[in-house]
């Protein structure tokens, strides 16, 4: 079967050519495609390219071929650069690293933070299990990282890194700043407030880790196969049969227990920027299912069981 020339030009300036690749054939995947503009442009490596079959259309998948798409000789597509890329696991354990070793400044150091005077204070034990659940979090998330999860794409632009970063890192020592500050007060119903939320966040903790762990066997190592996501003989995972995202719901229950257990505003306001952000995550990846899978069940929600 003899080849043919395909023209790539600019997603941005439609009229701008980025290359003109020969010897092209229908069988041809995405991924090749993008490897043969890599070696025309330098510049512009496999990881920062978006292939279109129009200047703003959706970005096409690297295992599609040609002949799917039916793009044959004289025909065009449409590359946008997706700028410097990073690791997504070097920006997830880097994200997660550092609330990990923030919090415990203030709670280990009290005087670097509120004066020489703070170390003298009490620190009532309520703060001891705040202090401990925080770390118990993202040592969870940095051994998701490493351990558990299998991500669907390599890299993302590097500014998710400082984004990310000062997002995590910052809530980070705006929460800890006041639970461990000399002059916190601990929650108005004692014992019985403190317990009930330590207890609903060790459980959504560990509802979160099982479908992590579910999520992971969905997808067989080095390949982005989609699935529907249903529950598993853990119990933890029945919740699938109401939410798409149960690790988003569990993760929100686990910082709205940690709200409770600490009665922490600043605890709060983090609660609710988190939900607000895994909220539209969950929309978006429960729009997908749907649109991907024709027998997806129709009674779930995306995030809050009969809700949202």
């Amino acid at each position: 079967m003899a080849g043919f020339t395909l023209e790539v030009f600019d997603a941005k300036k439609t009229d701008k050519q980025v290359a003109l690749l020969e010897e092209i054939y229908p069988d041809d995947t995405i991924f090749a495609i993008k490897k043969k503009i890599a070696k025309a442009k330098p510049a512009l490596s496999v990881e920062r390219q978006a292939l279109r079959a129009e200047a703003k259309g959706k970005a096409l998948k690297d295992e599609q071929k040609l002949s799917e798409l039916g793009i044959s000789a004289n025909a065009q597509l449409f590359v946008r650069d997706l700028g410097p890329q990073i690791a997504w696991k070097t920006v997830f354990l880097t994200e997660y690293a550092g609330p990990l070793f923030i919090y415990p400044i203030f709670y280990l150091r009290p005087s670097f933070i509120y004066g020489s005077d703070a170390s003298k204070a009490p620190v009532h034990h309520v703060v001891t299990l705040a202090c401990i659940c925080w770390s118990i979090h993202y040592f969870k998330r940095l051994f998701e990282t490493q351990f558990i999860h299998r991500f669907s794409n390599g890299t993302m632009p590097q500014f998710n890194l400082v984004k990310n970063c000062s997002y995590y890192w910052g809530f980070c020592a705006f929460v800890s700043y006041f639970v461990n500050h000399p002059l916190y007060t601990p929650p108005a119903f004692g014992t019985v407030q403190i317990y009930a939320g330590l207890a609903g966040f060790l459980i959504a903790e560990f509802g979160n880790l099982s479908i992590h762990i579910l999520l992971r066997n969905l997808r067989p190592a080095g390949t982005k196969e989609r699935r529907i996501p249903k529950p598993d003989g853990n119990p933890m995972s029945c919740i699938f049969n109401l939410v798409s995202c149960p690790n988003y719901t569990y993760e929100a229950l686990a910082w709205l227990s940690f709200t409770v257990m600490t009665q922490s505003f600043p605890a709060f306001l983090f609660t609710v920027a988190g939900f607000v952000q895994m909220t539209i995550w969950a929309l978006n990846k429960h729009r997908a299912y749907k649109k991907e899978f024709p027998d997806y069940p129709k009674g779930r929600k995306a995030i809050v069981p009969f809700v949202i």
